[in-house]
């Protein structure tokens, strides 16, 4: 027989081949492959027949919590939109029933109860500006409303103790870097009775829904000297608000992740939604899911199983069978991110920008264990243990023994808000105010057992001996009232479990807990111009006032546009005074940040020219950083008494239609800028932000030198700098102008002195700014008001009584605040 060579073989591999194809075609032709919803219906969703969803218009800002409420500036202006419906799609017959249907009204956030057998959701009812709490029946009958009022209830979802829990505008506060409202966790019985927050949150929470454990899963967006817009991630508390605890994220900044849920059958995993960056509308993103057993901060634990960030409202029938929203369309998805469009609005809808939303199976599900609550009504406060402060990541280069103390302070909401930066609070510092509550003591073992104030968002400062910061928390932490907690360290790795001490106790534990000890001498609540500026009036101003102006730094309390030219001064390089930012950086190393790190405190400590200040003094600006150095000290300020601001169209830009800033624009484009361009612009008028050097690698120290905060003083007009620099010595002025690099040209004077035509356009200018600024008031100038905005909110939240009374701001502010705390029972 004659041997088969290499070619004879490949082509009987091809005629095998061809008949294996041949084969599997008539296979799939007479056994054409299951779809992917006919697979899940035989599977997991074997017991399901009907889908309820909501539909809707999406809500009409871009942010993922912009559809509830209305705008500060103007209260006529919705956030929400409407064409609401509840439907229940049976998803073997394709057959839809319109539970509720409103045109001019809205729904959303079904949820359906443990026995299958009706529907809690939120429903702002047509002519109502309100969403609150309903339940229906699964045949659409018996709507009964649950929670009332002039506030919007929204995403609740069922407890397994018959209670609901949901998120709710009670909170009273908007956004802090937007103008919109807040909404966070709220609790009530199944009948709308005792409602209560269980959050302390100035910021979002989100989605709330029930782990098999019993513990509730939802969404905390929080910013503390961090960024705004990076850190929205999943955490977890107890039904009744105690054991607050990141489920997943908080470390990793770029992600907000919400809309998560467990799915059955899994080793605790749970589906939800990742959204890109600071979050897409009507929380849009990835499909994702979560594996939670490597812990909160393990990147590889979260696996996306789709691309498109355009998917919503993820449910989970098992590890491989998912639907989810997207646009107006209902889809069946597995583990591969493989989609079936099982339902799609009528053209109608589409049409008038409907969207399907929250799709949940009509069907029985077990109920999770009850977690025993934990609260004592009556303490209104709870207790924290600290095992080791020196236990965790990044506290290199920390000495046992070498922390005293930890300083609390409370981080406070916001009754309005009209930008999403951060003017006037601070110049690219916190967004916040923030309370000194005081210290607690730190043994030397590292521990510390402390009694703090229920329901607040507190954060804690690790002081040394000198009372300078070692290291700060970058979150928030809440005890309920009668709760006691604990912590292992400081930002310790979470999966690490407590420290076996054997018979070593923890010493702080073999005493009652630590009261706050009040620091002397100190506002609370700081307030630059009254608290600071003094002390720089009584030992710096000798030296750095616009007379002398030693090593080029003035420090007097002169208003600028939005700031006084000291505060300015201190702050813009964020080297003399250090504090938090809006970095997109979180656990920062030890003394990187606070007053250790600013140089403002090695210039108070006596070494600087004898400069020589009490300790009262000192310790009015060491916690003034501490407190992240904010401007104003309060919310008053918000949106008054500014001339020009970023973005431009939420402040006052008044100044650039007067004829004063009309000639003094050309009058300095005609003088300046052949020197200063776009590589080293100056500003033409007072609410000129110099846009052009936002992408000038040496943008920030430009914007020290030539920023409109400093050029213009509306204090004094003819003490600014944008008139001094340009003017002869000999005139009064610093003779600063000197020749571009590499011009070998000498050293000249723009203007000769104060009579120059265009040194008086441009003194004009900055005199029209002072008149100004005397009509609009700021916060710190005799007979300043409030804006009108400030006093609707607080007179809808019952802290302004009465229409033409004067209003003591702070106070204002201080009841505000203790209004939002929880009242202990009598």
């Amino acid at each position: 027989m004659e041997k088969t060579g290499p070619t004879h073989r490949i082509l009987i591999l091809k005629f095998a081949l061809c008949l294996c194809i041949i084969s599997a075609a008539q296979s799939l032709a007479d056994n054409p492959p299951s779809s992917l919803l006919e697979r899940c219906l035989e599977g997991p969703m074997a017991e399901v027949r009907e889908i309820i969803f909501a539909a809707r218009q999406p809500g009409a800002g871009g942010h993922w919590y912009e559809n509830f409420g209305y705008y500060a500036q103007d209260s006529s202006k919705k956030v929400f939109r409407a064409r609401g419906q509840l439907c229940s799609l049976n998803i073997r017959t394709g057959k839809l029933r319109v539970l509720l249907d409103d045109r001019e009204g809205s729904v959303r956030d079904p949820q359906v109860h443990y026995n299958g057998d009706r529907i809690l959701f939120s429903y702002r009812k047509a002519g109502s500006d309100y969403f609150n709490l309903y339940e229906i029946n699964a045949d659409g009958s018996n709507l009964t409303q649950i929670t009332e009022g002039p506030y919007d209830d929204i995403e609740p979802t069922y407890l397994s103790d018959s209670s609901i829990m949901f998120c709710s505008s009670r909170c009273r506060r908007w956004v802090n870097c937007w103008y919109s409202q807040v909404a966070v966790l709220y609790r009530c019985d199944r009948d709308g009775a005792n409602i209560a927050p269980i959050s302390a949150n100035i910021e979002h929470d989100n989605t709330p829904w029930p782990l098999p454990d019993g513990r509730v899963l939802y969404q905390r967006w929080e910013y503390v000297d961090r960024s705004r817009v990076e850190f929205q991630h999943l955490w977890t508390c107890n039904p009744d608000g105690t054991g607050q605890m990141v489920f997943y994220g908080n470390m990793h900044p770029g992600t907000l992740m919400i809309d998560a849920k467990p799915i059955p059958g899994s080793d605790n995993k749970v589906v939800a939604i990742f959204s890109p960056g600071h979050g897409k509308a009507e929380h849009a993103g990835e499909v994702t899911i979560l594996t939670p057993k490597s812990g909160p901060d393990d990147l590889a634990s979260a696996r996306k199983i789709t691309k498109d960030p355009e998917y919503r409202d993820p449910w989970a029938f098992s590890e491989n069978c998912f639907i989810v929203a997207k646009g107006p369309a209902l889809l069946l998805m597995n583990a591969r991110g493989q989609t079936e469009e099982i339902y799609r609005l009528t053209q109608n809808l589409i049409e008038e920008g409907v969207q399907v939303h929250e799709p949940r199976p009509l069907t029985k599900r077990q109920r999770e264990p009850q977690i025993p609550p934990r609260l004592t009504a009556q303490a209104g406060a709870g207790n924290l243990v600290l095992q080791n402060v020196y236990t965790g990541r990044r506290m290199q280069g920390v000495e046992k023994g070498e922390i005293t103390d930890l300083l609390v302070l409370e981080t406070l909401p916001k009754p309005v808000n009209f930008t999403g930066k951060m003017p006037p609070v601070s110049f690219g510092g916190t967004f916040t105010l923030v309370r000194i509550l005081g210290t607690i003591p730190v043994e030397p073992d590292g521990s510390a057992y402390m009694e703090l104030p229920a329901n607040r968002p507190l954060f804690f400062v690790a002081l040394d001996e000198k009372g300078n910061s070692v290291k700060r928390m970058h979150s928030f932490l809440t005890v309920m009232s009668g709760e006691t907690t604990s912590c292992i360290g400081c930002h310790e790795q979470r999966t690490k479990a407590p420290a076996n001490l054997g018979a070593k106790a923890i010493a702080a534990l073999k005493r009652p807990p630590s009261r706050l000890s009040p620091i002397p001498g100190i506002h609370e609540v700081f307030d630059y111009p009254r608290d600071i500026q003094p002390i720089l009036d009584r030992h710096c101003i000798k030296c750095h006032d616009y007379k002398n102006r030693a090593g080029r730094v003035v420090l007097t309390g002169d208003r600028g546009p939005i700031y006084s030219h000291s505060y300015y001064t201190l702050t813009v390089r964020n080297q003399q005074v250090i504090v938090g930012r809006d970095r997109v950086k979180t656990n920062l190393p030890p003394r990187t940040v606070g007053t250790s790190a600013s140089l403002l405190m090695k210039k108070i400590d006596g070494t600087h020219h004898e400069v020589t200040l009490s300790s009262d003094e000192q310790n009015m600006i060491r916690y003034w950083i501490e407190a992240g150095a904010p401007y104003p000290g309060t919310y008053a300020a918000l949106g008054t008494g500014m001339i020009g601001g970023f973005p431009k169209s939420q402040l006052d830009t008044a100044d650039r239609a007067w004829p004063q800033s009309k000639a003094a624009a050309e009058a300095i484009t005609r003088r300046c800028l052949a020197c200063h361009d776009k590589s080293l612009p100056v500003p033409r008028y007072i609410s000129d932000n110099l846009d052009l050097i936002l992408s000038n690698p040496s943008f920030d120290d430009i914007r020290c030198k030539m920023s409109r905060h400093i050029m213009f003083n509306l204090t004094n007009p003819e003490n600014s700098l944008i008139l001094l620099a340009p003017l002869a010595k000999e005139s009064g002025g610093y003779a600063l102008c000197r020749p571009r690099e590499g011009d070998d040209s000498e050293p000249f004077t723009v203007f000769a002195d104060k009579s120059d035509p265009d040194y008086r356009k441009i003194l004009d200018l900055c005199a029209a700014g002072t008149e100004h600024l005397e009509k609009i008031k700021r916060f710190d100038m005799p007979g300043f008001k409030p804006n009108p905005q400030y006093v609707r909110e607080m007179k809808r939240f019952g802290i302004i009584t009465g229409d033409d009374a004067p209003i003591d701001t702070y106070k204002t502010d201080r009841d505000y605040w203790k209004s939002l705390w929880p009242q202990p029972a009598k």
